[in-house]
């Protein structure tokens, strides 16, 4: 067997040592501007820039192959080449399949359709059916690629009847209002939302790119709409060439999502819920029983405190519900455009703290995409029992989901709560119903208890004792 193997090696090197002229394997290239490399005996011409929407076959010429010489006009190489590291398959004519190309650069460089000049070489290899020998390869080369994708601007605005009123014109740059989007690059997250409200039903829209709005040309070429005016349906096509008005049929509260890779729009009514409701790793995903409230039912803002932890070390992660229990509608990751504070979203489309353990303030906005997380370094007491001077501290009981102090002498000329002291998140009201930015709170004691989740009620309590 050995023999055999060692026999068959023999002959395929003595091919790839004969100097004799073999057939031109591939079309020469007619492009002057572009150079070939040799190839063994032979050479790898580079085809023009490929414009790979254009393409409409599977596969792609890339380059022009005359094939390294042998003796053996038996002998039939076969290609491969060679990009970034990765071997695809390339046929004598210098043809790969387009969806290699495609992948290739949307995972090397992304989707946006700029020209991408990729270094390449081309392996030549022969085999007598039992044994492959590898008889030559290329000098470098360049393919140059325009990846496939539409249009996307960087930013659009809505306009619309929906904003008009008696002094204003709904359809101008001045009441346009910013479709909202995340910091990605509009070819890696090609979706914009933007929520808004309309008080009267037959109401037409149109979306502006923000290169028209920055050119203070709104009806430049580039509008988008549906391609037929008075379209009303809650879900259809977009295009950006002789685009028409949208109709949205009855008054309410809308978000319009429009995805600018496939040019498609969805709108949906809004209608937030009182509360959110926290899961995560505090409990290793068993409980939803903390809860921000509705704040703004226009905007669906929701405030509140929630404790995080990670007991099973699995990270500082968790989503909102908006029912108990039900993870078809559950908030993560993808709902924002915008993180701030503490807050950030991570790979596996969780929501997420880089702050560690504890206690944080959390405000969503649903309607802008946008959260943010505050971390309760202090939560404390200030107030005319010690002169508006500084705060009394609080001690965080994680058996009690409670912040405690007992000795503080609070009394009834008025003390509030405050977080990391300052006045930025501070609690008022009612001991019962304490809100942002109360009042001041008249109920004098020495034991303070706060109770900032809602994990027993709807509210945010304290008690005094």
């Amino acid at each position: 067997m050995i023999k055999k193997i060692l026999l068959g090696m023999t002959l395929l090197m003595s091919m790839v040592s004969c100097t004799e002229d073999y057939t031109d394997w591939g079309t020469p290239q007619s492009n002057p501007q572009e150079e070939a490399v040799s190839f063994g005996k032979g050479s790898v011409t580079p085809v023009d820039v490929i414009n790979l929407a254009d393409v409409k076959t599977e596969k792609v010429k890339v380059a022009s192959i005359v094939a390294p010489t042998s003796s053996n006009a038996s002998y039939t190489p076969t290609y491969k080449i060679n990009i970034g590291g990765r071997a695809f398959d390339i046929d004598a004519e210098g043809n790969m399949a387009k969806a290699d190309l495609v992948n290739y650069i949307v995972d090397k460089f992304g989707k946006r359709p700029t020209e991408r000049d990729i270094d390449a070489t081309l392996d030549a290899w022969v085999s007598n059916g039992a044994t492959a020998v590898k008889m030559a390869t290329s000098e470098t080369f360049q393919v140059k690629a325009i990846p496939e994708a539409p249009v996307i601007e960087e930013g659009y605005y809505l306009v619309g009847d929906m904003f008009t009123t008696d002094d204003v014109d709904g359809w101008t740059k001045e009441v346009a209002k910013a479709f909202n989007h995340s910091d990605k690059d509009v070819y890696e997250d090609p979706v914009f939302t933007v929520s808004f409200e309309t008080t009267k039903a037959d109401q037409y829209w149109k979306i502006i790119p923000k290169k028209n709005i920055d050119a203070d040309d709104l009806w430049a070429p580039g509008v988008v709409g549906p391609k037929v005016d008075g379209d009303d349906s809650m879900t259809g096509a977009l295009t950006n060439g002789d685009a028409k008005a949208g109709k949205i049929a009855k008054a309410g509260k809308y978000k319009l999502t429009i995805n600018m890779m496939d040019y498609s729009y969805t709108l949906e009514e809004v209608n937030y819920d009182p509360f959110i409701y926290f899961i995560g790793s505090t409990d290793g995903w068993k409980s939803n029983d903390q809860k921000l409230a509705l704040v703004d039912d226009a905007k669906g803002v929701y405030t509140g405190y929630v404790y995080l932890a990670d007991p099973n070390n699995a990270g500082f992660e968790f989503k909102f519900q908006r029912a108990p229990g039900n993870w078809d509608t559950a908030i993560g990751a993808g709902t924002f455009v915008s993180f701030a504070g503490a807050a950030i979203g991570v790979d596996n489309g969780n929501l997420g703290v880089n702050a560690g353990e504890g206690v944080y303030y959390m405000d969503v906005n649903l309607s802008e995409g946008t959260i943010t997380a505050t971390k309760v370094e202090t939560m404390g007491m200030i107030g005319g029992f010690n002169e508006w001077a500084g705060d009394a501290p609080m001690t965080w009981n994680p058996e009690e989901y409670c912040f405690e102090a007992t000795n503080v002498g609070v009394t009834a000329d008025g003390w509030k709560f405050r977080v990391n002291g300052g006045w930025a998140v501070n609690l008022g009201g009612s001991l019962n119903n304490l809100t942002a930015g109360g009042d001041n709170l008249t109920v004098a004691g020495n034991t303070v208890k706060l109770y900032p989740t809602r994990k027993t009620k709807d509210n945010i309590y304290c008690t005094v004792e």
